[in-house]
């Protein structure tokens, strides 16, 4: 039962996030709004800054006693969500950070091809428009931009998107489309978007010597973004600890596998010598993502370890264009929320365009044989894609579009740890990559604490990541620029799973059982609660 004061509040909550964010509506599925594009003047984010705080008052006042249980979560994980928002705002991240300006027609353009809810025609007007709009969207950009405020590292990752956004824009988005008289009218609008990111590009270029904004957020807005927005119960420099304990305790489980291992040595030693067998070129290395994602699938039909939803599917494709100068790991694209498709897509990361050959192969290091399966594990079988596709069956509007990352990507890790409890990486090379992952995850919440509480340089994340997380050094620049442009996201992952085996080990004790009837039963449940905060999680399952 719903109570309909708070469902009529939640619809126009919602309603208006839609109207303010439509590439966000359509990665949803609402296709009604494919069409448009967001505002990004400067009005427009001060009436959304103002939005949140009057959506904080008004959803705040709703008390506990006109709400069912399910309800009540709904609305703490909302005001969770805009308290986040809220103590962002006085950073000012739309003077701050140039890629404001290209994300949603880049994203928005994107989604309509991936997911093709509507016919071609309608594709095609759509992403016309949204193309156009961008030519709007980056000169807004260009009056926005405070480069006092700007750090140099936002405004050089933002120089390589742009330049990869007009050859997208240019080349890659007519080709979707096959009509020759329509696909003509979106070549048009891709020439002129096209124009405008390459202008925007250069004016990036020709400021970047201004550039002299801080990407620390600093301790205080850490610890309250964990403890408000999170719910978490620790701050900053407690989560660093927790970090550097996971790491050392990790580490030594680590070296005992590699000892297993021909040759021997640490196991920083003998994942340097398997990260020299990778597949020969970025096709090949998606060849392989592709049969593990497949044996992953195989293993949870024989185990029974969860409940594959019929219909679910997920292909292994390239990298988006557009994403490459910017994302050096896997990442995955669910299915809309408020549509019929279960297919996911599970991206596996190729070099930029113009990557000299011994970088590709640096980078192809990255991607070695031997953790491929553990990328495959987290990123679709029972990662992500499972997850989001359970999530889908949750009725909650509410639950179906607001995500944490402290959920999402600590259940990807949950999966691969649980994956390895279970059996399915036999082979020690595959099982010392599921460690190294894990240390790697580990060594993100130190850097990403550390960085942000302004007690390690770039340079200094770098030569950590290296050294401590197993990282090639073209992808440890490309992980350490999206820790500065993205604060708490890197210490979600080991946070996350740490609060969800918790929560695991409190649920399998009150039911008297650990089997794997018991795990299948724990595993539907969670991950049909979305991606909100591990507290509520637990709430939700408690109900």
């Amino acid at each position: 039962m719903t109570s309909a004061p708070f469902s009529s509040l939640v619809k126009d909550y919602l309603d208006e996030r839609y109207e303010e964010s439509p590439t966000w509506a359509s990665m949803l599925g609402l296709t009604a709004y494919d069409e448009r594009s967001e505002d990004l003047s400067a009005e427009a984010f001060q009436r959304r800054d103002a939005a949140v705080l009057a959506w904080q008052r008004r959803l705040s006042a709703v008390g506990d006693d006109t709400l069912t249980a399910d309800e009540r979560i709904d609305r703490d994980v909302i005001l969770a969500s805009l308290r986040g928002r809220e103590l962002t705002q006085p950073r000012l991240e739309w003077k701050r950070q140039p890629n404001t300006y290209l994300n949603p027609s880049l994203g928005g353009v994107f989604t309509l091809f991936l997911h093709r809810l509507r016919p071609e025609r309608d594709l095609a007007e759509a992403a016309r428009a949204r193309l156009v709009a961008a030519t709007k969207q980056v000169a807004d950009g260009k009056t926005n931009l405070d480069f006092a405020l700007a750090p140099r590292i936002y405004v050089e990752r933002a120089i390589g998107q742009a330049k990869a956004a007009a050859r997208y824009a240019r080349e890659l988005v007519p080709q979707e489309v096959k009509d020759p008289t329509l696909r003509q009218k979106v070549a048009e609008a891709g020439a002129t978007a096209a124009g405008a990111y390459e202008d925007y590009a250069a004016f990036l270029e020709s400021n970047k010597a201004r550039a002299s904004g801080d990407y620390a957020i600093g301790e205080d807005l850490y610890t309250a973004l964990l403890r408000e927005k999170e719910l978490l119960p620790f701050g900053a420099r407690e989560l660093r600890e927790r970090g550097r304990e996971q790491y050392d305790l990790l580490a030594n489980e680590a070296n005992k596998i590699a000892a297993q291992i021909d040759g021997g040595g640490s196991w920083t030693e003998v994942c340097e010598r398997l990260n020299r067998v990778h597949a020969p070129t970025p096709d090949a290395m998606r060849g392989e993502y592709a049969d593990w994602t497949d044996r992953a699938r195989s293993f949870l039909v024989a185990t029974g370890l969860v409940t594959l939803p019929e219909g679910e599917r997920c292909t292994v494709e390239p990298s988006p264009h557009y994403q490459r100068p910017i994302q050096a790991v896997a990442s995955y694209n669910q299915p809309p929320a408020f549509s019929d498709s279960l297919h996911g897509h599970f991206f596996v990361p190729y070099p930029p365009d113009g990557t000299p050959p011994d970088e590709v192969q640096k980078r192809l290091e990255g991607n070695c044989s031997a953790g491929i399966p553990t990328t495959a594990v987290h990123e679709a079988y029972p990662g992500h894609h499972w997850h989001l596709v359970m999530a889908k069956q949750n009725r909650s509007p509410i639950r179906r579009t607001h995500f944490t990352s402290y959920f999402a990507e600590g259940w990807g890790l949950y999966a691969e740890r649980v994956m390895r409890e279970q059996g399915f990486f036999a082979d020690p090379r595959h099982l010392l990559f599921q460690y190294e992952a894990t240390l790697f995850r580990a060594a993100r919440i130190v850097v990403d604490t550390s960085l942000h509480l302004g007690e390690m340089t770039f340079d200094q994340a770098v030569d950590f990541m290296v050294k401590n997380g197993n990282l090639t050094p073209p992808n440890a620049k490309a992980e350490v620029g999206r820790y500065c442009s993205w604060p708490t996201q890197a210490s979600s992952y080991l946070t996350g799973m740490l609060e969800i085996v918790d929560i695991r080990t409190r649920w399998l004790a009150k039911r008297g059982s650990a089997d794997r009837a018991a795990l299948r039963a724990f595993h539907d449940a969670i991950t049909a609660t979305g991606s909100i905060p591990t507290s509520l999680a637990e709430r939700a399952i408690a109900n």
